[in-house]
């Protein structure tokens, strides 16, 4: 049998499916065209491949977020059950969460953990599905997630599904049991040290030293990850007697208030883009980075400092 053409194929198709898809497009261009966005509440939701990695990536400025009455949604797209050297399974997946739900209340946010096993993540078509409806129920103008490049495949494949519900995200008949979005949300990465095939540049950097106490009072909340030392930890790190547990604390607190101040350093010279004036760039010691995807909307300065509304 002759094969037809792509284009024969699509000519042969009833009038009337042909007349309904064109009516379907119409509309979808019509929507994109007429929402405006209103950023008097934003809607943001975040994506994390175990409990803690969004907390680190982006709490300072999911805390900012909160306490100016925005809508902040952290993921983890896995459990986390076999984050831990001592501990795996159902009960520390649940323990993970529990803490993860106890930072995420210090942060003023909102917490979900999907029930897929961690160190299986795969990029298959129900995650993207999950992720996509996901994104549409919280109706995201900010979707965070980290880049596709990264040492664990847990995370390198939560950066390839949130990519993949770009754009889906706005198709009626993907998911279509949740109203698709109207407007394709601003999708953005998180920071990493990687630079192969492209390193990370920042497009927003935001100054969190008004929320960084906070910031680490949540990564205080998971225990089993930090003080414990999750996966490559030990029982050395835990020791019995309380002055030094307290020492422990505060070399973990330590560690992620310099962590935070290596950014800082890193992204100077971009900070002062988006704190001009005489000397302020140069007091801040802590910020929080982020680079556009390409695949969401992509937003002038103007745009970025209405979804990021921390700058005079």
């Amino acid at each position: 049998m002759m094969q037809r053409s792509p284009r024969e194929r699509s000519l042969s198709i009833p009038w009337r499916q042909s007349a309904l898809c064109a009516t379907i497009l119409a509309a979808a261009t019509t929507w994109a065209a007429d929402a405006a966005p209103d950023y008097t509440q934003l809607r943001i939701i975040c994506f994390g491949a175990h409990p803690d990695d969004c907390e680190i990536q982006v709490g300072g400025v999911a805390a900012k977020w909160a306490a100016k009455g925005h809508k902040v949604k952290l993921v983890s797209v896995t459990n986390g059950d076999i984050g831990h050297w001592r501990d795996a399974g159902g009960p520390l997946a649940r323990r993970r969460t529990a803490e993860m739900l106890a930072a995420d209340r210090i942060l003023g946010v909102t917490t979900e953990v999907l029930d897929n096993h961690d160190g299986e993540l795969l990029p298959t078509l129900e995650n993207r599905r999950t992720l996509t409806r996901l994104i549409r129920e919280w109706k995201a103008d900010i979707v965070m997630g980290p880049r596709p490049n990264d040492y664990h495949p847990d995370h390198r494949y939560t950066g390839v599904l949130v990519q993949d519900a770009a754009y889906m995200v706005t198709v009626p008949f993907f998911c279509p049991d949740v109203p698709c979005l109207q407007r394709n949300p601003v999708f953005m990465y998180y920071p990493d040290q990687f630079q192969k095939p492209n390193p990370f540049q920042p497009d927003v950097v935001v100054a969190i030293d008004e929320v960084m106490n906070k910031k680490l009072d949540a990564l205080d909340a998971l225990e089993s990850q930090f003080y414990e030392g999750g996966a490559n930890g030990s029982a050395a790190l835990l020791p019995s007697e309380p002055d030094k547990q307290q020492a422990r604390k505060r070399e973990v607190r330590d560690y992620f208030a310099n962590r935070q101040k290596g950014l800082t350093k890193r992204f100077r010279t971009q900070l002062a883009d988006w704190y001009p004036k005489a000397g302020e760039a140069e007091k801040v010691q802590f910020v929080e980075a982020f680079e556009l995807c390409e695949y969401g909307r992509r937003p002038d300065q103007a745009e970025l400092k209405r979804l990021f509304p921390f700058f005079d």
